[in-house]
């Protein structure tokens, strides 16, 4: 089993829902962690939060950065191992949802969704991959069930998430000889902050952003001849609601 202790790690849109979820659970495993928001302001008002909450003395840092602009990503990584002399893991989190019949989506909603949610994931990839060569590293990107399963008014968000899906998995066979490793992670029902939501007890029977953060650990821990590509994750039970 991998130890993860010390080591370092980029979570991106990590201020809130799944990101913060899995930013938690690497603090509490000793990783230090960069998370991203599109603000300074919110990227360290949840790394605060997430010092407070760790029960390690490992530290989380903010730092604005789009992942739309290659340049904020550089930018993030820089600052990442400019301050903790490394750079692990790079988890590709950040994304968005519009929903609308194809009629009615604009250019403008196509656009951000697949800029934020797909060429997002292509920057965190490039502004990252020579120092994750450097470690030997391990990337990760969050996918949806979405990125295999098409739904009516999902046309942008099944694109930009098949894209990355696909994207991922060629990307795995790329970085392998570079001894990186690279997995997708495909979510269904999340309770987050997603699009504006505001989770409560009517979603406590989807998957809680913690337990994507266990699964992101259990990867990274997992012994390094082994590779889960791809991997699916449900709620066990269905909407309760």
């Amino acid at each position: 089993m991998q130890e993860l202790n010390g080591n370092a790690a980029i979570v991106t849109g990590g201020s809130k829902g799944i990101g913060y979820g899995i930013a938690l659970e690497l603090l509490n495993q000793g990783v230090n962690v960069l998370i991203t928001s599109r603000t300074q302001s919110s990227a360290d008002e949840a790394a605060k939060s997430l010092n407070e909450a760790s029960t390690t003395s490992a530290k989380a840092i903010g730092a604005e950065a789009d992942v739309r602009n290659l340049a904020d990503q550089v930018i993030a990584v820089k600052k990442c191992v400019d301050t903790f002399g490394k750079l692990n893991y790079m988890i590709a989190n950040a994304g968005l949802g519009h929903y609308e019949n194809i009629i009615d989506l604009t250019d403008k909603q196509w656009n951000e969704v697949i800029d934020t949610n797909l060429t997002g994931v292509f920057y965190s990839i490039k502004s990252s991959v020579e120092a994750l060569k450097k470690t030997q590293g391990y990337f990760i990107t969050i996918s949806s069930l979405a990125g295999t399963n098409f739904f009516a008014k999902g046309s942008a968000y099944n694109a930009s998430k098949f894209g990355v899906t696909g994207f991922t998995q060629a990307v795995m066979l790329d970085l392998r000889e570079h001894g990186i490793k690279v997995s997708t992670i495909m979510p269904g029902s999340v309770a987050s902050h997603f699009n504006g939501n505001t989770p409560d007890e009517t979603d406590a029977w989807k998957i809680q952003p913690e337990d994507i953060g266990e699964l992101v650990v259990d990867l990274f821990k997992i012994n390094p001849r082994t590779l889960p590509s791809k991997v699916e994750v449900r709620p066990t039970r269905p909407d309760l609601k």
